[in-house]
């Protein structure tokens, strides 16, 4: 059985993980799975012409299966209303290219539903990342986005018992920036749901699958 990364900086050498590989426009090395985006904390609007101009070039790459991450973050120094432009921009490249979109947020999820209602995308939203309240949760699933969880389940027992009360059809998980490996995540996932890692393989899979490929 596979397990599946939904979102990692680092990729994976492990030939039972398939990893996406959170890549910028600067990045180098596109030859593995990989996610594209412009991260609100590094929007330099001197700049946003050429890296859209990339972006859309890596997007239609044949390992590229995500746009990502990109969002909103209130805690950045960079203008949130530039940052909604931004977002919104990547909002309509995942429509137009048909992928789905990997966000980052912090402390607007408020704002991030609003654009989801308004906007209303064809194409999957995975707010990555999620260690916040179950109202949040449900609020989020309630308007068709996608959680993935990562080291969060691991170290905090509030988001672990959020995580226990949701749909195993709604989520995905991850490890982002590697302080846990994709098999911590899946265990405790396991402990928390009282499933055998293989269930929980075969749920994530499908839910992978549904969303990425």
């Amino acid at each position: 059985m596979n397990y599946f990364d939904a979102h990692t900086h680092t990729f994976s050498k492990e030939e039972n993980v398939l990893s996406v590989v959170n890549k910028f426009p600067v990045s180098e090395n596109f030859s593995h799975p990989f996610s594209i985006g412009i991260h609100p904390w590094f929007i330099k609007v001197k700049t946003l012409n050429t890296e859209f101009t990339v972006l859309e070039e890596k997007i239609q790459h044949k390992n590229c299966l995500a746009i990502g991450e990109c969002g909103l973050d209130k805690l950045t120094e960079v203008n949130f209303q530039t940052q909604k432009e931004v977002f919104v921009t990547q909002i309509q490249l995942s429509e137009k290219y048909k992928k789905p979109l990997i966000i980052h947020c912090v402390k607007a999820y408020q704002e991030i539903i609003e654009f989801k209602k308004t906007l209303k995308p064809k194409q999957v939203w995975v707010l990555h990342g999620f260690n916040k309240s179950l109202q949040l949760a449900e609020s989020c699933l309630k308007n068709g986005i996608i959680l993935s969880f990562g080291k969060a389940i691991i170290n905090r027992n509030k988001v672990a018992e959020v995580f226990k009360k949701l749909p195993l059809n709604a989520i995905l998980l991850e490890t982002d920036n590697n302080d846990v490996t994709i098999f911590d995540v899946y265990k405790k996932a396991s402990e928390i749901k009282n499933i055998e890692v293989t269930e929980l393989q075969k749920q994530v899979e499908q839910n992978f699958k549904n969303i990425f490929i």
